[in-house]
């Protein structure tokens, strides 16, 4: 039998009323973290956060819709075909406008072996929003 998984992204675990979806260990992956975000229309309450605690860089693009990342004072927008890649010591918001937007998030650690987050995990609590919104994790 061949070495795959195969899911709907509605089958993925999901946390954050919904808005986050476990991709990474639903389909079992362990050398990169793997993420479905899933923004509504008008939404900007996704935290403002670098990756200074785990290293990781994180590429994003769009399965469907349009979203606004900012990072360093800058806006970009994308919308499906785009790819964004943001450095650990970034600062990052995603944001919507008057659509949704299904974000597929990726990340990993340059030169490290990957050590995937407990939240990440399918049955763990994922971590509480004061948490991610924490000094640690607000605009500079």
């Amino acid at each position: 039998m061949p070495d795959v998984t195969v899911k709907r992204v509605e089958d993925f675990e999901a946390i954050f009323g919904g808005g986050f979806r476990r991709a990474r260990a639903g389909l079992g992956v362990s050398s990169f973290s793997l993420a479905v975000i899933d923004l509504l229309a008008n939404f900007s309450h996704y935290p403002y956060h670098d990756q200074t605690h785990d290293d990781q860089e994180e590429v994003y693009t769009l399965v469907s819709g349009r979203a606004t990342l900012s990072v360093g004072g800058e806006e970009y927008e994308l919308e499906p075909g785009i790819f964004a890649r943001v450095g650990a010591t970034e600062k990052r918001k995603l944001t919507t406008a008057d659509e949704p937007a299904r974000v597929l998030a990726m990340g990993g650690t340059p030169g490290k072996v990957y050590e995937p987050p407990e939240f990440s995990n399918e049955g763990t609590k994922p971590p509480s929003m004061e948490k991610l919104t924490s000094k640690n994790h607000a605009p500079a």
